[in-house]
């Protein structure tokens, strides 16, 4: 979930070792700004795309570029104004467009993104394509495939951060899912990218009984599917509560738990990062395969820049049982 409002935004520096020389999470440089952060990686570039500027340019999604994954470039947005389907489907256009996803398959690549209002679950999730993105010019080329799934007032889910993963027997899945009963899955048709009409079947994956759970992002490994999610409080600059959670499953549809055997369905979730020192309600979290390695990237409200939201990534670290941890931060979280 994203309200967000755009602040200046500021470097952050350069790369750094913890104590004794262990590695940290990168320092990245450059302009950082994003909110509920998508991460591609095309040729030798990375293209970020985060949630709109609230009341800005059309509060249309946000670009970023980096050459290497540690500086950053603003690219501007994705177009100037939402698509038409938005107002017709929610009765007037959001202030801004929430949590892209960035997914390829066969040379095309999947943009999923949400139009919502804060607090509410009348919503839907869109989609976009494109099969000539040029990192140059990562604006252009989008083609409008309309909405993929919607919720309502009186529905158990809210149809916002979506997040595909394709399994290894040709079928794909489309996870989203906000407050309410939690996070949700549906099938979809690979090709399309849209929901795959023979099996309405919604299912269940993780809830808090309405409680702060949302941002979900699915990971395969080693036989299992690892499910990152956002607990507590988005959304609040130096307020926010935001931490990052996990749990697995053997089954992409579940049933998840987390390290100590908790059902994700009963609130389970082992925490991965919490707020530490200026790094604050880090959430948001996506989750890739980035070559020959597993990158996390997310956003935190940086307590040195006012609660500016800041992007961040880190690679997690699988332990022999299975069970993934993260990087310290830069100086502990420090200035």
């Amino acid at each position: 979930m994203s309200r967000f409002t755009p602040l200046l935004p500021l470097a952050l520096g350069s790369l750094a070792l913890g104590g004794g020389g262990r590695p940290t999470q990168p320092i990245l440089k450059g302009d950082l700004q994003i909110h509920d952060p998508t991460l591609l990686k095309v040729g030798t570039t990375y293209v970020a795309l985060g949630t709109g500027y609230e009341n800005v340019g059309g509060g249309t999604l946000r670009i970023k570029t980096s050459p290497d994954g540690v500086t950053w470039t603003d690219a501007g947005t994705l177009g100037e104004t939402q698509p038409a389907w938005v107002e017709g489907q929610l009765g007037t256009a959001p202030p801004n467009l929430w949590a892209p996803h960035l997914f390829t398959r066969n040379g095309t690549i999947y943009l999923y993104y949400a139009a919502s209002f804060f607090g509410k679950n009348t919503s839907a999730i869109g989609l976009m394509t494109n099969r000539t993105l040029d990192p140059r010019n990562p604006g252009r080329g989008w083609e409008n495939q309309g909405i993929v799934v919607t919720s309502e007032e009186g529905d158990n889910f809210n149809a916002i951060d979506a997040a595909r993963i394709d399994t290894p027997d040709g079928r794909a899945w489309l996870a989203f899912g906000s407050f309410w009963d939690g996070i949700k899955m549906r099938e979809l048709d690979p090709t399309s990218g849209k929901l795959k009409t023979d099996n309405p079947q919604l299912y269940s994956l993780a809830s808090r009984g309405g409680g702060a759970i949302e941002a979900p992002s699915i990971l395969r490994r080693d036989g299992y599917y690892y499910l990152f999610v956002s607990f507590d409080r988005c959304c609040a600059g130096l307020e926010s509560t935001y931490r990052i959670m996990v749990g697995r499953s053997k089954n992409v549809t579940g049933p998840y738990v987390d390290e100590e055997g908790v059902p994700m369905l009963q609130g389970g979730g082992s925490q991965l990062q919490a707020t530490s020192g200026r790094f604050i309600g880090p959430g948001g979290q996506e989750v890739v395969h980035d070559g020959t390695r597993d990158l996390l990237v997310y956003h935190y409200y940086d307590g040195d820049l006012g609660g500016t939201p800041q992007l961040q990534t880190a690679l997690p670290r699988w332990g022999a049982d299975g069970w993934p941890t993260l990087d310290p931060l830069p100086q502990g979280g420090r200035p």
